[in-house]
């Protein structure tokens, strides 16, 4: 703390720090009647604390007398009248509101663990969903699963694709990605392999919405296909897959297009990294004609490219103002242009700063892709595997669909208004 006679200071040291093993974020100082109050953010245990003084150089813990909304976070304490709380009550959007539906899709699976989900809406207006799932990520068993939705009801899901080999042992399979283009068969890409940086690409097509599939080929050398993250179709068909590498030579983001409909692909970057790891990129198309691609780091934030010649070349990474856990993340451009994205609003610690908790589960909206706006709360309690790797897609109805990984034990759809937000 810091004291002074004014505003224009000089200011002086009131205190040593008063916050003891807290990891303290976003002081607000507030005097009630004798009484000097600093409340601040206890970070890591999501909860508000207080500390309290009457002479500002002895503080009391009175975290205790704190009741606080336990989502409640980064806040600033003031007085104000009555009239104006209520006022700004009356007029606050009830942004929960927004949420229309939540659901497990995979209540009853065979498997202990699943994780990274994606979403479609395929050439019917049905939406499908996939995951893989086994033992534990990595382990030989872990296969990719699909589950379709049929009359507003989630179908059991089936197993479509392994890591079966002509010779040698089972693999992994990881990370599947759906992807409807405008014409043809909806595509799965997966990929198969012993790790991240080993493993290959592989695609499947169905040509009747996802009840049945083709025999998986393997993508062409040194092309992997979207890493997590859907493709996107610019106007004149040409298919742009986020992708990127996890090799010796650190987390790079690049892209693969390809203009026949994913029979050839050309390798675009990898992106300039400007002192910043990153993979699994998503990408959103801008009013003035830009591609801006969203991307997962090991820096503890979210990173933020573009291309103005429809994803030929990219600029260096920047970082956003969004903070990242090193976890996954996914946006998509909204039919109305707002730019919405589903991420881990999550600071890595200090003693650990390439990683943090998956949790919160949050959306943030932008209309120009760099100042970003909380809008809302997916999931905020914490668990040991948090709620990691979101999938959102727009169905032509206008409703945004979500789904992700729920402790690593079950995956959920959400569905939001997005006019609402």
């Amino acid at each position: 703390m810091v004291r002074g006679a004014s505003a224009e200071g000089p200011w002086q040291p009131a205190s040593p720090a008063i916050t003891g093993a807290y990891w303290a974020e976003g002081p607000s100082a507030l005097k009630v009647g004798d009484e000097w109050r600093v409340y601040f953010d206890k970070h890591r245990l999501n909860a508000i604390g207080l500390v309290v003084s009457r002479d500002l150089k002895t503080w009391t813990d009175a975290s205790d007398r704190v009741h606080f909304p336990k989502d409640a976070r980064h806040g600033t304490v003031l007085t104000v009248p009555g009239s104006v709380v209520e006022r700004l009550i009356q007029q606050r959007p009830n942004r929960a509101a927004a949420v229309l539906g939540s659901e497990f899709i995979n209540e009853r699976a065979p498997y202990p663990s699943c994780h990274a989900s994606t979403i479609v809406e395929n050439a019917a207006g049905e939406l499908l969903a996939a995951w893989f799932g086994g033992t534990k990520e990595r382990d030989p068993d872990v296969g990719i699963w699909v589950a379709r939705q049929e009359g507003g009801r989630w179908l059991p899901a089936v197993e479509v694709a392994n890591g079966v080999q002509p010779t040698g042992p089972r693999l992994p399979t990881w990370n599947p990605v759906l992807f409807q283009p405008r014409s043809g068969p909806l595509v799965l890409f997966y990929k198969v392999g012993p790790s991240p940086s080993t493993w290959w690409g592989m695609v499947m097509t169905s040509g009747d919405g996802g009840r049945t599939w083709s025999q998986p080929t393997r993508l062409p050398e040194n092309v992997l296909g979207p890493i997590k993250n859907k493709p996107v179709e610019l106007a004149d068909g040409t298919w742009i897959a986020p992708s990127s590498t996890e090799g010796k030579g650190g987390w790079r983001a690049h892209f693969e297009l390809s203009r026949d409909a994913g029979r050839t692909w050309s390798l675009i970057g990898p992106v300039e990294p400007n002192g910043l790891e990153a993979i699994q990129p998503s990408v959103l198309f801008h009013r003035d004609g830009r591609l801006q691609a969203l991307s997962r780091t090991r820096n503890g934030v979210i990173a933020s490219t573009w291309s103005k010649d429809q994803g030929r070349s990219w600029s260096p990474l920047e970082r956003t103002e969004l903070p990242n856990p090193n976890s996954g993340t996914d946006a998509v451009t909204l039919a109305d242009g707002r730019q919405l994205m589903v991420y881990n609003h999550s600071v890595p610690p200090p003693e650990r700063p390439t990683k943090g908790v998956r949790y919160p589960l949050d959306v943030a909206m932008s209309d120009d892709g760099i100042t970003w706006r909380h809008v809302l709360t997916l999931e905020d309690e914490p668990r040991e595997a948090g709620y990691a790797y979101p999938a959102v897609i727009q169905g032509r109805d206008g409703r945004v669909h979500i789904t992700y990984t729920w402790d690593r034990k079950m995956i959920r759809h959400v569905v939001v208004d997005p006019s609402k937000l």
